[in-house]
């Protein structure tokens, strides 16, 4: 762990200059001050936003250390953004993705990695446009961010959750903490969600947004693990297959799936392309208690295709066993299943293959069906789907409709994004505008 992240608050603001008693005595600072509830992402964008605005900032989180969940993204590489167009990025976050236009117009991928570069952190594009710090670490990353914090005076009080908010007359005004309210002139709530409680997760945001009287959307657990009722699948943990396409087996659903790979566990599925479509999965468990999935083992292969596969191995490769060429395109233990399930032995020739079988394994390679009864929790959530609605906050600010010098960014509102660099873009790009906006207010 660097030495930036080891600091207590006390020894983070003795070291930039700032007296903390000070600042919290000064009149015309609480007037004019912004308060940033959680330290994350979001939360650091914000606090450097207005900072650089020439606001005085106090960022207020309840852990001791800023930004665990950071350190932990994209296994500790952390996947910062996406270069993908703003047509397909906002695509990503489904039929409400319209709602993030203004953030993004305020800072997109390429304004984030100058901002980056900016602080002394080069960026890379990987496969699937996914933007990552050439160093492939995550410190490097917030220890950027920490640095600039310092260079603006912004002061941190670790261990503080925020308890409250002080309204009057119908406008923020101040902080509840446990040790007394914090005057301010703006508030940014970027308390993020409720998943990976160890690492900040919870539901302390949604609770101050409820108190202001805005409608909060159920949080559902996101980007996590799916568990499924085939036993099976437990018999192929740790298969993992590089291009499947997922998706919803229920009426009315917009969605065409989500591609990548997928990796069969104990219980279930993981790897991006199930956690991508794991929101989706959580509202559809919510809604039916289960939830239906119809998988494509090899998304580039249809159900036309194999069958002229399967034609093609029982004339020119007669002799070979129908599980040694299905080796070919799928790993041999899951083939094995497959295979059972179609009632066709494993070591059948490929030349004595009935027609009705092999349709059926067609069937299964394209449309394999699993049943999902829950996910496995925010303990093991990388996002939250819902939050606070998004018809209680301004877009074009991220001020709230409700309450005045009130603002929101990052995962505490109801949007969320797949795998790949979305969810961090958006923290960032939210925090910057509810940052900006809130030193204009």
């Amino acid at each position: 762990m660097s030495e930036t992240r080891k600091y207590t608050d006390k020894q983070y603001n003795r070291r930039s200059g700032q007296s903390k008693e000070k600042a919290a005595s000064d009149a015309e600072h609480a007037g004019r001050r912004a308060v940033v509830i959680g330290a994350g992402p979001a939360g650091l964008m914000a606090a450097i936003a207005a900072g650089r605005a020439g606001l005085p900032v106090v960022v207020l989180e309840k852990l001791p250390q800023p930004c665990r969940k950071l350190l932990a993204s994209g296994g500790g590489r952390c996947n910062l953004s996406n270069v993908c167009g703003m047509d397909e990025f906002l695509a990503a976050f489904g039929r409400q993705g319209r709602f993030a236009v203004d953030a993004l117009e305020t800072l997109d991928c390429a304004g984030l990695r100058r901002f980056f570069a900016a602080l002394g952190v080069a960026t890379k594009v990987e496969e699937g446009g996914r933007v990552f710090p050439e160093s492939d670490s995550s410190a490097q990353v917030l220890d950027a961010l920490l640095a600039c914090c310092r260079q603006l005076n912004v002061e941190f009080r670790f261990n503080t959750p925020a308890t409250g908010l002080a309204i009057e007359s119908g406008k923020a005004v101040g902080v509840e903490t446990e040790s007394g309210v914090i005057a301010a002139g703006a508030v940014v709530v970027a308390a993020g969600g409720r998943g990976y409680p160890p690492l900040g997760g919870g539901t302390g945001g949604y609770e101050l947004a409820r108190r202001a009287g805005h409608k909060i959307i159920e949080p559902l657990p996101a980007l996590v693990p799916l568990v499924v009722e085939e036993s099976w699948c437990g018999s192929c943990a740790g298969v993992s297959l590089v291009h499947v396409c997922i998706r919803l087996d229920h009426p009315g659903q917009s969605r065409a799936g989500w591609c990548g790979e997928m990796i069969f566990t104990h219980r279930g599925i993981s790897g991006p392309a199930a956690l991508d479509i794991s929101g989706d999965v959580s509202v559809a468990i919510q809604r039916h208690d289960k939830c239906r999935l119809k998988i494509s083992l090899c998304a580039d292969s249809t159900f036309d295709e194999w069958l002229k596969r399967f034609e093609t191995w029982r004339t020119r490769e007669g002799k070979k066993a129908i599980l040694t060429l299905l080796g070919r395109y799928i790993p041999s233990s899951l083939g094995g299943r497959l295979l059972a399930m179609s009632n066709i032995a494993p070591d059948l020739r490929a030349s004595h293959a009935p027609a009705g079988p092999m349709e059926h394994l067609a069937s299964l390679l394209t449309d394999l069906p699993l049943t999902v009864t829950a996910t496995e929790g925010f303990d093991s959530a990388m996002a939250t789907r819902g939050g606070v609605a998004l018809a209680g906050i301004d877009p074009k600010t991220m001020r709230s409709r409700l309450v005045g010098g009130l603002f929101y960014a990052g995962e505490v509102v109801d949007l969320d994004g797949p795998c790949g660099g979305f969810n961090l873009q958006w923290a960032f790009s939210s925090g910057m505008l509810a940052g900006a906006s809130a030193a204009k207010k």
